[in-house]
């Protein structure tokens, strides 16, 4: 056991838990700005779909019920403008995390395989390197990076941690060149219906993809969108040709998503307005949150879309941690996502509108 866990970083949010104590100890309580955990309620119609189907004594299916695969074709298709998607196309995951950490070991990666994902980025991307024994490499402009041995690509627009989004022209020439190369493409997009001052694009669109899905797959998330990060519910879209092969890898290795979610997935895929109500919750908190940490000497660089505020006092990001920690408020360290966030923090907008407000105050 130990030869796995060795290859491991050790846990970024246990190096947290100092700085918690302090700010839990505060008299008005912890504002918990830091994991970037929904906190609003599931919405009803999902609740009920969920009950529904609470009557599920069989094992499910890997590949999900053809309802499911209706609704996540239907989704890329009217949410993504991707066309022309059938049921080879899609493929349910265990959450986004899951598929992100043993996602190079079912591809079958190891030594002398590198996996690439941005410098500044969520830490699995590296994590699931390691755990197929790959090597990893961190970029600033993907297509720069040296494509010999460069078997998978990750992309992460709108960006966990900086909420930087990639534009439809960067996008296409990024899905060019990795076709030239041959590198697979795998665009992390779980925040996409979070753009606050950029409209993001998927890989799917025609626009970037020239009308083929050859080797691009996008992966995407309930947890923001729809609060439904306990539900373990994500899925992926794209390349036939890709999804297959790990369709069949997942059907030996029982990576099932549970029938009474796939059934409230399909309630959430099928219902615009509770994604509209939530945005709505999050763009309010993010004004709030904003103008709180820019009154109070922040910079905020990039974010523009996702569910975070990408900070900066110009000092190291624990010092920042250790000063907002003193006010009662926990953030993220820059530096969990890469050397490069080491004078930066991240503020997560996932806490209630109390809570916001009492950071608001504080930071007043």
């Amino acid at each position: 056991m130990s030869a796995v866990s060795d290859r491991l970083p050790t846990f970024p949010w246990d190096k947290l838990e100092p700085y918690k104590k302090t700010a839990a100890a505060h008299p008005g309580g912890i504002v918990d700005l830091s994991v970037g955990t929904p906190v609003d309620p599931v919405p009803e119609l999902i609740q009920k779909a969920l009950i529904a189907a609470a009557d599920s004594p069989g094992y499910p299916t890997v590949w999900g019920t053809p309802e499911l695969r209706d609704a996540i074709t239907g989704w890329v298709q009217r949410r993504l403008g991707a066309r022309d998607v059938t049921h080879r196309h899609v493929l349910p995951i265990v959450g986004s995390k899951e598929l992100v950490a043993w996602l190079p070991t079912q591809l079958g990666l190891g030594p002398g395989d590198t996996v690439a994902y941005p410098r500044l980025a969520y830490p699995t991307y590296e994590v699931g390197a390691r755990l197929a024994r790959a090597d990893h490499v961190v970029y600033d402009d993907p297509t720069e990076l040296d494509p010999t041995n460069l078997k998978l690509l990750w992309l992460n627009s709108p960006s966990n941690p900086t909420g930087k989004v990639l534009g439809k022209e960067e996008l296409t020439r990024i899905v060019a060149w990795a076709r030239e190369h041959g590198v697979l493409l795998f665009s992390d997009e779980c925040y996409l219906e979070l753009g606050w001052e950029a409209d993001p694009v998927s890989v799917l669109h025609p626009d970037v993809n020239g009308g083929s899905y050859e080797g691009i797959v996008s992966v995407h998330s309930l947890s923001k969108r729809s609060n439904l990060a306990g539900y373990r519910a994500a899925f992926l879209a794209g390349d036939p040709a890709v999804l297959g092969p790990l369709l069949e890898i997942r059907k030996h290795g029982g990576m099932m998503t549970s029938a009474p979610t796939q059934a409230a997935v399909v309630a959430a895929l099928g219902d615009d307005t509770h994604v509209r109500e939530q945005r709505e919750r999050y763009a309010a908190r993010r004004t709030v949150l904003r103008d709180a940490l820019l009154k109070h000497g922040f910079r905020i660089e990039h974010s523009e879309a996702s569910l975070y505020l990408w900070a900066t006092r110009g000092e190291s990001c624990w010092e920042t941690v250790a000063h907002l920690a003193d006010l009662g408020i926990l953030v993220a360290p820059g530096d969990f996502y890469g050397p490069a966030g080491e004078k930066f923090v991240r503020v997560a907008l996932t806490a209630t509108d109390e809570r916001v407000a009492a950071a608001a105050e504080r930071l007043g």
